[in-house]
């Protein structure tokens, strides 16, 4: 089983001026996380519009990242029904993805004996390395500790969560129950340092679009326990996250941001809009306080 340790980014999804994937900015994007020293990719997360994609552009574009990318790569493959989540992670592990990454259902909000039969059967039915990605933000369903323990316990290719509930708590409940047999993952960037200090094993943030370099230098920085060094990181790296994630549409913001880094990864797609005059000037400021741009 692949370790999933480090600064993995759950990448946007770059479109056209007529909302289709631009392809041509996808293949550079992979190679700027990778020159930023990132441990992975995290292709259709949340970040990278995935609801928005038809099944064949989900594919198309593992099938690009794939090709560009010789870091790891984790691809979201959650979908509404048990069959068709099957389906998808079973043509991306044929494309090549080294895990797939599953948030619950999102539509109609499964209980707790619907969302273990869901990952079970996943499992069951795909010999692939599988994270789960508790995001209770989009999908209103934070799983049961207890269910995320039975599963890992049933299942040797659940290798790891993303827990992105900004809950401190549950992190450090997650890996005192299951830290030692799976990947904890911070999924949001204002408990990296925190997190890691419990023993999480890395984070996939949606900061790590807009600050690649800050995020790794956050990692690296408790790696060599300068403490202080990491603290003063965390907080630069929660300023950032509090604006373009926690205030405004984040895959509007996370666009826009990047864009004023120099990166021309067009606009969401309908019904996500660019964000107005204020707002850009919002993430502006924040953008030059930290001395990105």
């Amino acid at each position: 089983m692949p370790m999933f340790e480090g600064i993995f980014v759950p990448h946007i999804t770059p479109f056209d001026d007529r909302e289709e994937i631009n392809e041509e900015i996808l293949r550079e994007l992979v190679h700027y996380f990778a020159d930023a020293k990132l441990n992975g990719l995290v292709t259709l997360g949340s970040n990278g519009e995935f609801p928005y994609l038809s099944f064949e552009e989900k594919l198309r574009v593992l099938k690009i990242v794939r090709e560009e990318s010789l870091l790891p790569v984790i691809a979201g493959v959650a979908e509404n029904s048990t069959r068709e989540t099957i389906q998808l992670a079973k043509e991306a592990w044929d494309i090549g993805v080294d895990a797939v990454l599953i948030a619950p259902p999102y539509y109609f909000k499964p209980n707790k004996r619907e969302l273990l039969a869901h990952y079970s059967r996943i499992a069951y039915e795909v010999d692939i390395p599988i994270l789960l990605y508790n995001v209770p933000k989009f999908t209103a369903v934070n799983i049961d500790l207890d269910t995320i323990e039975e599963l890992v316990e049933e299942h040797s290719n659940i290798v790891g969560i993303k827990d992105s509930s900004g809950s401190i708590g549950r992190i450090a409940e997650l890996i005192r129950r299951v830290g030692d047999k799976i990947n904890i993952l911070a999924g949001t960037a204002d408990v990296m340092y925190p997190s890691w200090l419990l023993g999480a094993h890395g984070a996939v943030v949606a900061v790590a679009n807009v600050a690649p370099r800050l995020c790794v230098e956050l990692y690296n920085a408790f790696l060599e326990k300068k403490y202080e060094r990491a603290r003063k990181l965390q907080l630069m790296v929660n300023y950032l996250n509090e604006v373009i994630v926690k205030k405004y549409n984040q895959i509007s913001a996370i666009k826009d941001a990047m864009r004023m880094c120099g990166l021309e990864v067009g606009y969401p797609r309908m019904p996500a809009l660019p964000l107005d005059e204020e707002a850009l000037e919002d993430i502006e400021q924040v953008l030059l306080d930290i001395g990105l741009i």
